[in-house]
């Protein structure tokens, strides 16, 4: 659901992100506004540790988490799958 004059919404700027920096991913997105659960699918993450798909997902987010005024401040829960 995009704002009032085209704006997006957090929630879909996380996902564009996400979508755009991650290689055949879908990601779901929720949360209060501040505080995100996002659940990322993509066979990038094949054979890779929790750590290592954490910091895939944290890149893509890095525009959005950097600053002082970043909208994003925390992410409550990150799950990362690859596709069946």
């Amino acid at each position: 659901m995009s704002l009032a004059g085209g704006q997006k919404t957090i929630e879909e700027q996380i996902k564009e992100a996400i979508e755009k920096s991650v290689a055949d991913s879908t990601a779901e997105v929720g949360g209060d506004g501040r505080h995100f659960e996002i659940q990322v699918i993509s066979p990038v993450f094949e054979g890779k540790r929790t750590l290592e798909k954490q910091r895939i997902v944290y890149a893509a987010l890095n525009d959005l988490m950097a600053g002082s005024n970043a909208p994003v401040h925390a992410i409550a829960r990150l799950e990362t799958l690859v596709p069946e």
